[in-house]
């Protein structure tokens, strides 16, 4: 046999690539549950950087933020997150539930380097530099430069005791989804984990190779005794014996089963 000819190993382990903000837990436990022979390896990545990592095979499989290129990747998206804009604690704008992009016009708004909303246009007034990372805008907006737009898992990612946050009501929305890269067919493994986050009960077969139930040994004796006639070497009971049309003692309906008829009983 060559090389060529022979099976792919089973992968040791299962590579998910997760963006900051997302928290794979829930989905990682249900894997463990049901696959405890094949661990799952977490890979954080910064989110402009997940796309290449899958597409350079760094993991089988990412918990991305959208868009990705649907010619190299694909996804299935598992929700939408709430944009907040991120405050001090003594800003004005703590004395509403929720803001509009208007709200904010007369605002410095930071536009970090790695933000992935979908902005046709800034609201307030640009900083006079980006900052390079979210990391690095939530710094300026404790120091009192500006505030920042952000998925609100974000927010929460970067929690400070003197910032807080709202809901913007009117922004652009960060959606998440799970993405692997495109191959005929999708690999097992990648089945299973699709199979995990859309909630499919473990019992489900879609997506996984089905292996045959094995019959237990009480099931293989009664198959043996089925294929040689069913007998189980015990003589029937007497009276017990079922002939043609289900009647004891195997003759018809309306009739006899056979052999010489008897003589008519006289009257």
């Amino acid at each position: 046999m060559t090389g060529s000819d022979t099976p792919s190993a089973k992968p040791s382990s299962f590579r998910l690539a997760y963006v900051p903000g997302v928290t794979p837990t829930k989905w990682v436990r249900v894997w463990n549950e049901r696959l405890p022979g094949t661990p799952l390896e977490l890979v954080q990545v910064p989110a402009a950087e997940a796309s290449r990592l899958l597409a350079d095979g760094g993991a089988e499989a990412g918990l991305v933020r959208l868009p990705v290129d649907r010619d190299v990747l694909s996804a299935i998206p598992l929700y939408t997150e709430t944009t907040v804009v991120v405050i001090p604690k003594d800003h004005v704008a703590t004395a509403a539930e929720d803001v509009t992009l208007a709200d904010l016009a007369d605002e410095i708004v930071l536009h970090p380097l790695d933000d992935l909303l979908d902005w046709e246009k800034l609201p307030g007034s640009p900083a006079i530099e980006r900052p390079a990372t979210t990391a690095d805008a939530i710094e300026l907006v404790a120091a009192g430069v500006g505030v920042l737009l952000v998925p609100q898992s974000l927010a929460r990612l970067h929690h400070r005791k003197d910032l807080t946050y709202r809901p913007v009501l009117d922004a652009p929305e960060s959606r998440v989804a799970l993405s692997w890269p495109q191959e005929e067919p999708t690999p097992d493994l990648v089945e299973e984990f699709i199979g995990i986050v859309r909630g499919r009960t473990v019992n489900s077969t879609r997506g996984r190779a089905v292996t045959p139930p094995q019959p237990s040994a009480k099931e293989k004796a009664k198959a043996k005794r089925a294929g040689t006639g069913g007998s189980t070497g015990r003589k029937p009971a007497p009276g017990k014996q079922t002939g043609v049309g289900g009647r004891r003692g195997g003759a018809p309906k309306g009739g006899q089963a056979g052999g010489k008829r008897g003589k008519p009983r006289g009257r």
